[in-house]
């Protein structure tokens, strides 16, 4: 191979999940232990894998999913090694260990299959949500890849009595154990969530993390709709 090209082969596989760099996504196949990823993320593959768009699994758990909120799902199954991406996000992975973890739905790369998951409407935000904000919950033991829109930071709440607040346009993902409530600020309008017309903001309680992208492009995300 040549020099230069060298340096950008894949390492030896070590871990079930694994970065390729900071935006790419590898993922070590083995029969029987199935893969959701979100459609239209696969850029390449060794082996032999299989791929089936919204399986009825997918069908039946997400049918909650508002119309352009969800996240649309694929099956993979198979042997070999599976790369994954988003548009050039950067890709971050969670190995739950009987943990949990809350992601908003476009923000969603892949999970282990065998993981417990559901969609559910977030809550505390009733009064200021209009159509409200849907998130995914996934429990359990395995693998859990994010996107992110340039590197996230993880901001660990404390378990104190202090809120962290989050424009709803640049949440990634939180524990799910969180207090969770909305707050609507007209002064800091022209300052904060600049794609919602009004300056929402998510405050979060207790112990536990929440993961904050350095983007708000509301295009690309799920908001907090009044």
């Amino acid at each position: 191979m040549n020099q230069p090209l060298a340096g950008f082969a894949p390492a030896p596989v070590t871990a079930r999940m694994e970065n390729h760099g900071n935006h790419m996504l590898k993922v070590a196949m083995q029969t029987g232990s199935d893969l959701f990823a979100r459609v239209g993320s696969m850029v390449a593959y060794e082996g032999f894998v299989q791929y089936e768009p919204n399986p009825p699994a997918v069908r039946q758990i997400a049918r909650d999913w508002m119309t352009g909120e969800g996240a649309p799902l694929m099956k993979c199954t198979g042997d070999g090694l599976l790369y994954l991406a988003d548009y050039g996000a950067n890709v971050v992975m969670i190995n739950l260990n009987g943990d949990a973890i809350s992601v908003n739905a476009t923000n969603l790369l892949a999970f282990d299959a065998h993981l417990t998951w559901g969609v559910e409407r977030v809550k505390g935000l009733a009064k200021f949500a209009g159509q409200g904000l849907w998130n995914t919950k996934i429990s359990g033991q395995g693998w859990v890849a994010l996107t992110s829109r340039g590197t996230p930071i993880v901001v660990d709440c404390g378990g104190g009595e202090d809120e962290t607040y989050v424009d709803p346009d640049a949440l990634v993902a939180w524990s799910p154990n969180l207090k969770v409530k909305g707050k609507r600020s007209f002064k800091a309008q022209s300052l904060i969530g600049r794609g919602s017309g009004e300056a929402y903001q998510m405050a979060f309680s207790g112990q536990g993390i929440v993961v904050v992208q350095p983007s708000e492009d509301s295009t690309d995300r799920l908001r907090i709709r009044g």
